[in-house]
């Protein structure tokens, strides 16, 4: 078995569900346009609604897997410091998430001159604007100028944190045999799990969503053939217990997807799981599409209501239509933004954004 497979077609599938579970969420909660679907089919777009948001997890613990696959496949540092990485990853993050919101500002005009409605967000400021290009939007409470952008700055909030205790850990340990990284990750999970992520006011803080990274990082590490199988057997238990204290939906998924990556990894189903090129398809464009879908919505939206139609017919069009343009629009947006070298888009975007950006929020 290849410890760290180039491909790992599992993952594509679960991202793939995942993220077309958070787009089907947000269709549903939003607009008249869910106001109309939810009248024709009241009980499945309350199942989006109520469950549909779940799916983040499923990217919470594939974080994890995946920044110990990079960072620490043995469990212990390959990186002398971690600022660079830190640096690294918030270019990747922060790259196409400002182009996006850019992108959700000009469809949040459009649609505003088209309907009136609470899911359009109010015209940006340039505090509001730099807010979210530093990835602080959340933490200094301006509201958001798109659906799920808190996720972005938290997934950046856990790969800091993630990478400052695995240093943390390598200078702690020197050269000596004894590792202390898995146990002081271990220890900020429990600390996540029984504490902060039972405690809302937490839910701007990377804190409050590490027991769910923290599985994905552990599993990996516990899926290795050369270690023992007590130890997925350990994660099963700490899981448990943080249920059985106070039980959570969030965390029992968390806890699924962890054991069955770590379960997958040990026994070469990871890299051995079907193929499917559609779903290979929609996983490796699952970021871009989370973070256009949206305003693609709000315009469609906007069309909509602007259109005054009671047709049932119409309504189910229309959602299929801001569905399947959030899937095109998300390809697109991953061949000329996501997919490029981050070195090269960060100026550009600021650039032509501070061109853009004043003259829409005039």
């Amino acid at each position: 078995m290849n410890p760290n497979p180039s491909r790992m077609p599992l993952i594509d599938t679960l991202k793939a569900l995942a993220s077309q579970l958070i787009v089907l969420h947000h269709l549903s909660a939003y607009g008249p346009l869910s106001d109309a679907m939810g009248d024709m089919l009241p009980s499945l777009m309350e199942w989006f609604y109520d469950y549909g948001r779940m799916a983040v997890q499923v990217f919470l613990v594939i974080g994890g897997f995946l920044a110990a696959r990079s960072l620490a496949p043995q469990g212990r540092a390959v990186f002398a410091e971690p600022v660079s990485l830190v640096w690294r990853r918030y270019l990747r993050l922060a790259t196409p998430f400002v182009a996006a919101i850019l992108f959700a500002i000009i469809c949040s005009a459009v649609a505003r001159a088209w309907m009136d409605d609470e899911a359009i967000p109010d015209k940006a400021t340039l505090g509001q604007f730099l807010a979210h290009v530093l990835l602080l939007h959340s933490l200094l409470d301006f509201d958001a100028l798109s659906a799920g952008v808190w996720y972005v700055a938290i997934d950046f909030q856990l790969f800091a944190l993630f990478a400052v205790t695995l240093w943390l850990a390598r200078s702690l340990g020197g050269r000596s045999q004894f590792n202390p990284a898995p146990f002081l990750v271990a220890a900020l999970a429990m600390l996540s799990l029984f504490h902060f992520n039972r405690d809302e006011s937490w839910d701007n803080w990377g804190l409050y969503f590490f027991g769910s990274y923290a599985l994905g990082a552990t599993a990996f590490w516990a899926s290795d053939r050369q270690r023992s199988s007590a130890w997925l057997g350990a994660i099963w238990s700490i899981g448990l217990a943080a249920l059985l204290v106070d039980f959570r939906l969030r965390i029992a998924i968390a806890l699924a997807v962890a054991l069955l990556l770590g379960f997958s990894r040990r026994s070469g189903l990871l890299e051995k799981w079907p193929e499917v090129r559609p779903i290979e398809f929609l996983g490796r464009i699952s970021y871009s599409v989370f973070l256009v879908h949206f305003p693609i919505y709000l315009v469609v939206s906007a069309l909509y209501d602007y259109s005054e139609s009671e047709s049932a017919s119409v309504a189910i069009a229309a959602m299929l239509a801001a569905w399947a343009t959030s899937i095109a629009a998300g390809y697109a947006f991953h061949q000329l933004v996501e997919s490029r070298a981050p070195s090269y888009w960060p100026s550009l975007i600021l650039r032509q954004g501070l061109r853009l950006v004043p003259r829409t929020w005039r």
